[in-house]
């Protein structure tokens, strides 16, 4: 079975073609990942996910934690077996998920304590076992606990919480079996570039397998994301794979290959599927606007998706405002079949040497109002 590792085949500026190798197959990056936060992507099949190209899925520890228990997933085979997907997976730390439940948890020196959210029930969760639920639950790459710096938060509390994660990123290193399984470590910093840099300069010194960026898409405005991002960027190495979290609209997505960023994860096109927003090309089509109740057309022109080759505007008006199950499953079929289209035609662009129209052109096709909200 083959290890994990990370080939650049081709740069484009700093926009970037590569190749992640795990032990359950190949991603060619840059790629998004859908999110199967409770070991599946809602409302699909994964061969469902494997017809549209997906190569690689996100499973959320925290919950698998919780239910069913990452004992019973590895009893079970572990969690390709579990959830019968063959290609790779990657499951993030529970952090992020820690760190929303603010009012149920406490965060110490030695780890995480907090109540479900399900039954109340207290728990701690440190970075050893964090690293040993990741572990039993088998996935291809796996993250430290980390400290999710809240926004806004100031100099001094960002500091520390950095600080915080890399004592923690240390332990998950410390404790992490030779089994295969990939650890990536997270930067951290808040809203400060100085110290996001320091925190990426720590951890490449440490020595991990790939880099995250965290601690972002949490409430701040874009162009201090989009600082964040450049400020990280440049202190991470290029020969290792690079990882924006929970980031984002397309917009974020080009914005992100553009400046090297190889791996991203958000809940946005499945969510937004489910409460009837669709992503096009010219940007975001609303489903239940009333101008769509006659619409013969499909949600794209030219798309190849399953949902756009069969059925119209109207018919997928009239199952998301009768409520019916089947309108989440073909608004999520078109949505992520869009992200991961445009994760393949910029990796062609980046192939031809062709970044820069690639991204012209991109933007020039969204509506006035999508490139403003985008700015």
């Amino acid at each position: 079975m083959k290890g994990f590792s990370f080939e650049l085949r081709k740069q484009d500026s700093s926009a970037r073609l590569g190749r992640v190798t795990t032990p359950h197959g190949e991603v060619s990056t840059p790629v998004f990942m859908p999110v199967g936060t409770k070991a599946s992507v809602k409302g699909l099949t994964p061969e469902e996910l494997e017809a549209m190209g997906v190569e690689i899925v996100l499973a959320n520890t925290y919950h698998l934690y919780l239910r069913p228990g990452h004992n019973l997933v590895k009893e079970l085979g572990g969690l390709h077996r579990f959830m019968n997907w063959k290609r790779p997976i990657l499951t993030d730390s529970g952090g992020f998920q820690v760190f929303s439940l603010c009012k149920l948890r406490k965060i110490t020196e030695e780890g995480v304590q907090f109540s479900s959210h399900l039954d109340g029930t207290r728990y701690t969760l440190t970075p050893e076992s964090a690293v040993e639920v990741q572990e039993a639950l088998g996935a291809d790459i796996i993250m430290p606990l980390d400290e999710c710096t809240p926004f806004p938060a100031d100099r001094e509390y960002a500091r520390g919480s950095m600080e915080l994660t890399h004592r923690w990123a240390k332990r998950c290193k410390e404790a992490k079996q030779p089994n295969g399984q990939a650890l990536f470590g997270i930067v951290q910093g808040g809203m400060y570039a100085d110290i996001r840099r320091e925190s990426a300069e720590t951890l490449v010194g440490m020595g991990f397998d790939g880099y995250s960026i965290g601690g972002l898409s949490v409430g701040e405005e874009k162009g201090l994301m989009k600082e964040m991002v450049a400020a990280t960027v440049e202190r991470l190495p290029k020969d290792k794979p690079r990882y924006l979290m929970g980031v984002g609209t397309p917009e974020d997505l080009v914005f992100g290959v553009e400046m090297g960023i190889d791996m991203f994860d958000c809940v946005m096109p499945t969510r937004n599927a489910r409460n009837g927003t669709l992503f096009t090309r010219h940007g975001k089509l609303v489903i239940k606007n009333a101008q769509y109740e006659r619409d013969p057309m499909p949600v794209e022109e030219g798309c190849a998706c399953y949902t756009c080759t069969r059925y119209s505007r109207a018919y997928l008006r009239h199952l998301f405002m009768a409520g019916e199950i089947l309108a989440p499953r073909l608004n999520t079929i078109h949505n992520l079949f869009y992200y991961t289209s445009l994760m393949r035609s910029m990796r062609q662009a980046i192939e031809e040497g062709a970044f820069a129209g690639f991204k012209k052109r991109f933007h020039e096709e969204r509506s006035p109002s999508e490139l403003t909200a985008s700015l």
